[in-house]
């Protein structure tokens, strides 16, 4: 009983989670950000890493600062890596939040000016890309992949947004 408990609560966390993500993409950033933070308050540092993964992938999405989206980035792969390691558990897929989460990274360093943090984080998103499934989701992470290693380049630079068409180089 006790553990149906507990399911029920962590089912629930991912629920209100879920329901801010609405807002969000309904374009309410602010909001969004606000709720976010009250639910972080209410986990903490020590709540549960899947939790704690999910919320801080989130919440980096509402952050205007890159150096803030990077943090939560950061975050939510130590989460992740938790997790991956069967650390707080092992829920299934939990290796296909990686790519993801080394993708979102790489692009948090390149808003920074920090081209060899990108192409790390870039490296180990292809890496591994292995664990993706042959899905919609799989195939838009790995096409991400391919943009940013199209935009790194030789030079560094980097410029667009990440999940639509490359932008064109100057001549």
């Amino acid at each position: 009983m006790a553990e149906r408990q507990e399911q029920a609560a962590a089912d629930a966390v991912l629920t209100r989670i879920g329901q801010v993500v609405m807002l969000h993409h309904g374009g309410d950033r602010e909001e969004a950000r606000s709720r976010f933070l009250d639910l972080w308050a209410e986990i903490g540092e020590d709540g549960a890493p899947l939790h704690r993964c999910t919320l801080a992938h989130y919440l980096a999405d509402t952050q205007d600062d890159p150096a803030d989206e990077l943090a939560w980035d950061l975050r939510a792969l130590s989460a992740a890596e938790e997790l991956a390691d069967g650390r707080g558990g092992d829920p299934p897929g939990v290796r296909g939040f990686l790519p993801s989460l080394h993708l979102n990274l790489a692009a948090d360093y390149v808003k920074l000016g920090r081209a060899e943090a990108a192409r790390s984080h870039l490296r180990r998103a292809r890496t591994a890309a292995g664990a993706l499934a042959d899905d919609g989701y799989g195939s838009g992470v790995r096409a991400a992949i391919g943009r940013l290693e199209l935009r790194l380049g030789e030079d560094g630079a980097a410029g667009g947004d990440l999940w639509g068409p490359p932008r064109q180089r100057p001549s």
